[in-house]
């Protein structure tokens, strides 16, 4: 149900991020007793501001009033993904070359499920990474569980 949930959702807000220039990273839908919880994460090129996510707020909110897709109470939430990003899509993989970036795989690879390197590469379908403890290693986008972007200092 809330994976049909999720899609649906998707496909009614995608015009509206379109619109103002915005990418959906993630949504969750988080189903409680007495409230649920609908987070949107966005992102767009150099950052997202607090007026944009209040703007999305609010028009998301009018929307799913008028559709009416969540039958019981929930807060809807609208975030940016923060500095540790999820990667999900191909095009993260590209935007992203050159940053640290945090990877576990559902199987070994170079005896770690747990990679921590720099991005160097994104190709059909392969990531290629400069892991320091292991050197180059190259994994399929399949293979990948969780990604997310490392934070620099």
């Amino acid at each position: 149900m809330a994976e049909d949930l999720i899609e649906r959702l998707t496909a009614l807000v995608q015009p509206i991020l379109e619109e103002e220039g915005l990418e959906l990273v993630e949504l969750v839908f988080k189903r409680g007793a007495k409230r649920s919880l609908l987070r949107f994460f966005i992102d767009k090129p150099g950052g997202v501001t607090l007026d944009d996510c209040s703007v999305l707020s609010a028009q998301l909110g009018d929307l799913l009033d008028v559709e009416d897709l969540i039958p019981h109470r929930y807060t809807l939430e609208v975030s940016s993904p923060g500095a540790t990003r999820p990667l999900k899509r191909p095009e993260d993989y590209e935007r992203f070359v050159g940053r640290l970036v945090n990877i576990t795989t559902r199987e070994p690879v170079e005896g770690q499920r747990h990679l921590m390197g720099r991005l160097v590469a994104y190709t059909d379908g392969r990531v290629s990474l400069d892991v320091p403890s292991i050197g180059p290693v190259t994994i399929g986008l399949d293979t990948i569980e969780r990604a997310r972007l490392e934070v620099e200092l």
